[in-house]
């Protein structure tokens, strides 16, 4: 079970990945990527931390390769997506923090981080230590919220818990049992 577990996580992790490639461009503004945010937080709820920081530099290097985005691909991306899933494991689950993770992680942390790549590495002058902060974190809080509803959704028809437990990772949600369930295992006894 272990190693069919391991090769989900890897299908998954590859499957997020070509998903981020590929609706990055989709709902991009310039200066923000929502749609990244999204996967970053739908793999460190799926995977965990590790996995979500791999899936983000995954995403950002094949980004920055194909479609040439500059490194704001891996600085608005790597530092919310390890936060992400790092606070959703140490809040023991709880979908906010994914995202909170992802708000501050990316939106704060990782705004300030492209300043000196984008001004020492990538010549761009003019800027200022919070240039890229007003737009990372829109961009974080729309993304954050589009994978706060889906997996509420996800949780909601207890898809989410199935799916992790299926991963072989850590599950917090636990499952409902509807009504209608209920009263039949009532019945039953």
């Amino acid at each position: 079970m272990e190693k069919n577990s391991k090769l989900l996580k890897q299908v998954m992790l590859a499957m997020l990945v070509a998903m981020g490639v590929v609706i990055s461009p989709i709902l991009r503004i310039e200066g923000m990527c929502p749609m990244a945010h999204f996967i970053n937080i739908v793999c460190s709820v799926m995977l965990g931390p590790w996995y979500s920081l791999l899936c983000a530099t995954l995403i950002g290097v094949i980004r920055m390769i194909f479609m040439g985005i500059p490194p704001l691909a891996l600085t608005g991306a790597v530092f919310g997506a390890f936060l992400s899933g790092t606070l959703y494991r140490v809040s023991k689950g709880k979908l906010i923090f994914a995202i909170i993770g992802e708000v501050i992680g990316t939106g704060i942390i990782g705004a300030i981080m492209s300043y000196p790549v984008m001004t020492f590495i990538w010549g761009r002058t003019g800027l200022t230590w919070m240039f890229y902060v007003p737009s990372f974190i829109m961009g974080t809080l729309i993304g954050g919220t589009i994978a706060f509803v889906f997996l509420k959704a996800l949780s909601r028809i207890d898809m989410l818990a199935k799916i992790q437990k299926r991963l072989g990772v850590k599950v917090y949600d636990k499952p409902r049992i509807d009504n209608k369930q209920s009263i039949e295992n009532k019945a039953e006894c």
